[in-house]
């Protein structure tokens, strides 16, 4: 399980005082407004900025941080992402999942063959879906509702699916 959850990634500057454009990747960008910190890596380096404002502009969150003062600072922050401490997610509610613990997972048929891991969560509106990549199929997308997933073992890191007629080419 990973230890932190990335909320947004950095798109870009906001103006001349160091104000960061964010593209939230959580379901409920408000979150941000209840939080004092955060962590920005790009996977290389983290670094901990306490969270100074708040703005919304369109579907972006613009946040200032301390220590991020000019436009100049602000763009070596550029396609970083934004952490917080999994002990600051939301709670989840009954088969609700962090899509950090089920990146990578091994996903299984109800008949126990292997079907590949799971490498992407693509999220469309209606439901998410679940692109699962394989060694006989390539890439399976497997829409994530109930007929189609029946078991989500985020502590043994596996999925076992249903696969309803046309998802593969058998």
């Amino acid at each position: 399980m990973e230890k932190f959850l990335k909320i947004g990634a950095i798109t870009t500057t906001h103006g001349v005082r160091g104000e960061l454009k964010v593209y939230p990747t959580t379901d409920d960008p408000q979150r941000f407004l209840d939080l004092q910190e955060v962590i920005l890596t790009n996977g290389n380096k983290s670094e901990t900025h306490e969270i100074l404002a708040v703005k919304f502009f369109k579907n972006m969150v613009i946040l200032k941080l301390e220590g991020i003062s000019s436009m100049n600072d602000a763009e070596g922050y550029r396609s970083w992402d934004v952490l917080i401490p999994r002990e600051q997610g939301v709670p989840l509610g009954e088969n609700e999942y962090y899509t950090a613990d089920v990146i990578g997972m091994t996903v299984r048929t109800e008949d126990g063959e292997v079907l590949g891991t799971l490498k992407d969560v693509i999220e469309t509106g209606a439901n998410d879906v679940y692109a699962v990549q394989t060694e006989a199929y390539g890439e399976v997308l497997i829409p994530a509702i109930k007929p189609c997933i029946m078991k989500v073992d985020v502590e043994e890191g596996e999925m076992i699916v249903h696969l309803l007629p046309g998802l593969i080419g058998k």
